[in-house]
């Protein structure tokens, strides 16, 4: 069965029920809490920094035109690390984010 989250004002309970009767209001100790489904999904997806640091090969450049791209970067505010094949390395979507809008690119599948 579901674990279901209710909350009231900054206390969260947790309750299991099946899904045909999950209510969206409780009653714990006299008081009544209102489900909140923002909290049942805070703990499934993965964590921000899983998987980073990243070396990108869809963003990377010719092994010659690794020193130009660190330079270009650098320049630009975003230093960032880039490996001998090219590729630049990002610490975290935030530092992604900003080297690609450095370079005047975008990834319209990353969400943000």
């Amino acid at each position: 069965m579901p674990t279901y989250c209710y909350r009231r004002g900054r206390r969260v309970v947790e309750r299991v029920f099946p899904i045909s009767e999950r209510p969206e209001e409780i009653m714990v100790g006299g008081k009544r809490f209102r489900r909140d489904r923002a909290a049942e999904f805070a703990g499934v997806f993965v964590a921000p920094h899983a998987g980073w640091p990243i070396e990108c090969v869809a963003s990377g450049v010719n092994p010659d035109q690794a020193g130009e791209l660190r330079d270009y970067l650098a320049k630009k505010g975003v230093p960032t690390e880039v490996s001998a094949d090219g590729n630049p390395i990002y610490r975290d979507a935030r530092h992604r984010r900003k080297a690609l809008k450095a370079r005047g690119m975008h990834d319209n599948a990353s969400f943000f």
